[in-house]
């Protein structure tokens, strides 16, 4: 999936003196990318730094079972290979060594179980692919509810933290050096108001399954097994545990490729515009400009918390002038080429929002922010032409690494598919033919002789004038009904089908019957001819639908070698036709295979003038516009004399939002942008004609359609993007984000990219090259058991049926695992219910990070999400997870630091010692480098976890820790857990000569970067040193850094107190 440099090996990270260690071991070497040795990297020591005390806070986690166990607190330094001194600087901080961490590892059902005794714990992760790779955390001797810290991480991340932000360290500068390789990782920009509505999230994902014929994945394992709930949960209060997840995983990749030499561009910005925002701004009062920034500044400090290695120097908001003129100004392109147009088309109208709803935001025939109800509703807006790159948004999927099933959604969402138009003549009561025909699409024209009846959409615009007038008050009531529903909920196979009879009938050119007109919601007035005719006996809606309204069904088709007509169900397949002859119309298909049949029948209706041969895509184009003021304003103007629109001139970018009090829906369907009358009143510059504003601006999708070109140049204010940066950072080359951008958001991506392709501005086809979805995580398990009227406790499985029970929570110390079922342990034959909730204030379960963090550190956050399971599955949160990744870092920290002392502070120094690693230390090492190295290019981060986790468990046993081996482990384990880091293993102090009148007198221990007056004052410290310092005039110091301190005394002085 992921590629290394082609000069060298990708597993080989470092090279130190285990190059030299052993001849054996010449081919597991280790690199930091092309890199000699890491020295060659150590740059930007911080200085005159201080040393940052956190206090350990004691603020409850909204999740009843987050158990948070009380911590003494301490303040020593990070410590370094000579000790850890107060108020020091941190150690110079090697390039290579920023930890690039594991993030969303998710490939099966796979999970993270911890077990806990008094004298061990262990932790285990599995995967789709190694299930059951066991890792011990082995605690020896420490006890669940210690109250020590496994490791300072409260001062070491901080401190790193604050340091990368000061030198900026992972700023990927203009000019770079462009022969090296680049490597440019990306997550879904946060959206400050929508990234934390996983129900919405869930709701989009449901709906775009059933629209790309695709199956969603069941989040339910029936009678005692396990269930997930969601509800929508909007809110600006900041990140939850789930949002981290993709983040992770590109931060992990980024860093790995920095330690591998690449030019690496890792930003971040803020999806801001859109209905959430202004909604939230309309409930509060406050404007959406201030909650907005509000909540972006909220984002950023906890991003930057968790140690992610963006480049924030290219930090950008869709909600900046300097960013949507080019959003404007891409606009203007589309208009220029035909591909942005003014249609009236039926629309989602939400009166209480006032605004345009796309189908993904209305569930239920509700919207689904706040419940409103939603009708369908005529109305002019923009559109944009994403129709007339269908055939291109197909074909140039063949050629991408993504994931298959997302590449098969958007294949059937565009829905390309072949077939034929054929006309019906409406009939006259008397059987003639009226001057009006109704043109139906069909995939199948072989089955012409199975219509039995038509089906229109209750919006098609012939209707009005072919309804009869006994049906004429039922026809206009079930319009009414199927107005209230979404494309995405009419669409829907499991739904019932519901219809009503036209009173008309209409002639089936190839036998010459009357048949039946139906009006029905299941059939769209946006797709094909927004009219079909209806085979039942070969169609399942179909024959849903005659079922239940009693039509005639005749069968044409029989599979080869038998007849299943007597069976009851329809045959939606190929093979051979019968009872498909007229003499009237000499069509005759009988005995043909079904696309000879096909083929035939394309070719008579074309001779006869009933139709013609027809390319269709369900994909229809993309209404751009919305009834709202938070949204970019659309570039144009309408004279009021003509109505004619005009494009605003591109130098006159941006055309900026005026700044409104009363920005509430108006309730008649004008924009709120109509308010603002000075705004919206204008003149044409060319001809000096009065004229207005377009008050409608664009969808929330319209400024991430292109955000990640402009992270490739952010503060150019010429052009969207320089040519020769584009021409260098394109495409892409991993883009992490959810399954529910897999269409939209993706899709209009690769359609503005394709048209940018067109005009020069960029140099590839496609903007991804990698995507990769990730799964979600879920709050924590709940345990439900039953009891009876009488107060008895019953198996879940029989709870159903005795009507009356009560739930009961279960603690989780209660309950175990029996086969696939949860237990109570004291009474194993009650099966409980296993249930798990999409995070959300109202049920309690929301893990806030900043609570993760303040408890456990950022690393060890990163790191359970990255062991939870593999990164494209779902997963559930359990607090005792990150109890046990926690440990193992902890343990990792005491191997190399020493264990704590007793009031819980570390001792000086490490245990790492310069002497040459034994043969099987180096296997061990080389070992756990492959593993890592092999699961980050496949994105399987949990078992490379699991992999360092065996390399501590073995390194305990070691009677001596080299220094190249730890400081290796520490360096591949930072990807992952940054603020890890190996120059705490190299030695930083010195022995420095004293000498007092130019004759040695004794030594101290120094830091390199020791000044003068440091040096004196610890030598006046010495025990041995003072008693020559004692009482004495100094006439001068003589210090040379590093090499000597020499103290010249008064002649005179020494020889009166040598008297």
């Amino acid at each position: 999936m992921l590629q290394g440099r082609k000069d060298q090996p990708i597993n080989v990270w470092y090279q130190s003196s285990l190059r030299r260690q052993s001849a054996n071991c010449t081919s597991h070497y280790l690199l930091v990318g092309c890199t000699s040795s890491l020295g060659h990297l150590a740059e930007l020591s911080p200085q005159n730094t201080h040393t940052h005390k956190c206090k350990p806070t004691y603020k409850s986690i909204c999740s009843p079972s987050f158990r948070r166990r009380p911590y003494a607190p301490h303040s020593p330094s990070p410590p370094t290979a000579g000790g850890r001194s107060k108020d020091t600087s941190p150690p110079p901080l090697p390039l290579s060594t920023l930890f690039f961490r594991a993030y969303n590892c998710i490939s099966k059902a796979s999970s993270t179980t911890t077990t806990t005794t008094s004298t061990t714990t262990t932790t285990t992760a599995s995967s789709g692919e190694d299930d059951g790779i066991e890792a011990g955390l082995g605690e020896i001797g420490e006890a669940k509810k210690q109250v020590r810290r496994a490791y300072p991480f409260d001062e070491i991340e901080p401190r790193w933290q604050r340091y990368w932000d000061e030198n900026r360290t992972f700023r990927t500068p203009d000019e770079i050096d462009t022969s090296k390789p680049k490597f440019y990782a990306m997550s879904t920009p946060s959206s400050v108001f929508y990234e934390s509505t996983l129900g919405w999230h869930y709701h989009r994902y449901m709906a775009l399954m059933r629209l790309c014929n695709q199956p969603a994945k069941n989040f339910s394992r029936g009678n005692g097994g396990f269930r997930v709930t969601f509800d929508c949960f909007c809110s600006g209060a900041g990140l939850h545990v789930g949002h981290p997840l993709g983040y992770t995983a590109t931060d992990i990749l980024a860093r790995y490729k920095r330690m591998q030499g690449f030019n690496v561009l890792h930003p971040m910005g803020w999806d801001a515009f859109g209905l959430p925002a202004e909604q939230y701004a309309i409930e509060t009062g406050t404007h959406p400009k201030i909650t907005t920034l509000r909540n972006i500044d909220r984002f950023r400090s906890q991003l930057k918390s968790l140690g992610f290695s963006y480049d924030w120097d290219r930090e950008i908001s869709t909600t900046e002038p300097e960013y949507y003129k080019w959003t404007q100004w891409i606009f203007l392109q589309l208009l220029k080429r035909g591909l942005a147009y003014q249609a009236e088309v039926p629309v989602n109208w939400c009166p209480a929002l006032g605004t345009v709803l796309a189908n993904e935001e209305v569930v239920d025939g509700l919207s689904e922010r706040g419940g409103h109800p939603v009708i369908r509703k005529p109305m002019r807006q923009w559109m944009l032409r994403i129709t007339a790159y269908a055939d291109r948004l197909l074909e140039d999927l063949d050629d991408l690494d993504w994931p298959d099933s997302i590449k098969e959604m958007q294949r059937n969402w565009i829905g390309k598919s072949e077939g034929a138009e054929v006309e019906f003549s409406v009939l006259k009561t008397d059987g003639l033919d009226k001057d009006k025909k109704i043109t139906v699409y069909t995939t199948r024209p072989d089955t012409i002789f199975g219509v039995t009846y038509l089906v229109m959409a209750p919006e098609h615009f012939l209707l009005p004038s072919i309804v009869s007038e006994a049906q004429r008050t039922s026809v206009e009531e079930y319009k009414e009904l199927a107005s209230r529903k979404s494309e995405l909920e009419r669409t829907e196979l499991q739904k019932e089908k519901t219809g009503v009879f036209s009173g008309c009938y209409a002639r089936n050119p190839a036998n010459g019957e009357a048949t039946p007109i139906w009006i029905a919601d299941y059939v769209l007035g946006s797709y094909g001819t927004g009219a079909i005719m209806a085979v039942p006996a070969h169609d399942t809606r179909d024959h849903e639908f005659a079922l239940k309204y009693n039509i005639p069904i005749r069968w044409v088709v029989i599979p080869d070698g038998e007849d299943c007509s007597g069976s009851g169900k329809p045959y939606p397949g190929y093979g051979t036709l019968i009872n498909s002859s007229s003499s009237t119309s000499g069509l005759d298909i009988n005995g043909l295979p079904s696309k000879e049949a096909a083929s035939k029948v394309v070719e008579w209706v074309e001779k006869t003038s009933n139709g013609n041969k027809k390319v269709n895509y369900k994909l229809r184009d993309w209404l751009f516009a919305r009834q709202r003021y938070w949204g970019e304003p659309i570039p144009v103007i309408f004279l009021d004399a003509t109505g004619e629109g005009v494009l605003i001139a591109e130098a006159e970018l941006p055309l900026t939002l005026p700044e409104l009090d009363d920005f509430t829906p108006t309730g008649t369907g004008e924009p709120p942008l109509s308010k603002a009358v000075s705004w919206v009143r204008t003149m044409d510059p060319s001809s000096g004609m009065p004229a207005s504003r377009e008050t409608s601006t664009m969808p929330q999708w319209a400024g991430s359609c292109w955000y990640y070109l402009r992270f490739m140049d952010p503060n150019n204010s010429e052009a969207l993007v320089d040519k020769k940066k584009e021409m260098y950072w394109s495409p892409v080359d991993v883009y992490v984000g959810g399954a529910e951008h897999a269409v939209l958001h993706l899709l209009y991506s690769r359609f503005w990219h394709k048209v940018l392709y067109d005009i020069g501005v960029v140099s590839t086809k496609e903007p991804f090259k990698c995507v990769i979805n990730q799964g979600i995580i879920l709050g924590e398990v709940q345990y439900m058991a039953y009891r009876d009227p009488d107060g008895n406790l019953v198996s879940a499985e029989s709870a159903g049926l005795l009507g009356e029970h009560k739930e009961e929570n279960i603690p989780e110390e209660k309950v175990m695992k029996s086969g696939d079922s949860f237990v109570l342990k004291d009474n194993p034959n009650i099966r409980l219910v296993a249930r798990t909730h999409k995070m959300s204030k109202s049920r309690g379960n929301v893990i806030n990070p900043d609570d993760v963090v303040s408890e456990y550190g950022a690393d060890s956050l990163r790191l359970y999400e990255m062991f939870m399971g593999p990164l494209r599955d779902s997963k559930t949160w359990n607090t005792s997870g990150i109890e046990g990744v926690h440990r193992f870092l902890g343990r990792a920290w005491r191997l190399i630091v020493g264990s704590p002392l007793p009031n819980g502070a570390f001792r000086d120094g490490t245990v790492a010692v310069d002497e040459e690693p034994s043969m099987e230390q180096l296997r061990c090492l080389h070992k756990c480098i492959d593993k890592v190295t092999e699961e980050i290019e496949g994105t399987r981060f949990n078992t490379g976890i699991s992999a360092m986790m065996e390399f501590i468990n073995a390194a305990y046993k070691w009677d001596i820790l080299p220094r190249s081996i730890m400081e290796a482990f520490v360096l591949f384990l930072s990807p992952y857990a940054p603020h890890a880091n190996p120059t705490y293993l190299k030695e930083t102090t010195i022995i420095l000569p004293v000498q007092i009148n130019g004759k040695t007198r004794g030594t101290i221990r120094v830091e390199e970067a020791c000044k003068e007056e440091d040096a004196f004052k610890l030598a006046s410290l010495d025990e041995k040193l003072s008693k020559y310092l004692d009482g004495k005039t100094i006439k001068k110091r003589i210090y040379v850094p590093g090499k000597i301190l020499n103290v010249i005394l008064d002649r005179q002085n020494v020889k009166v107190g040598s008297r």
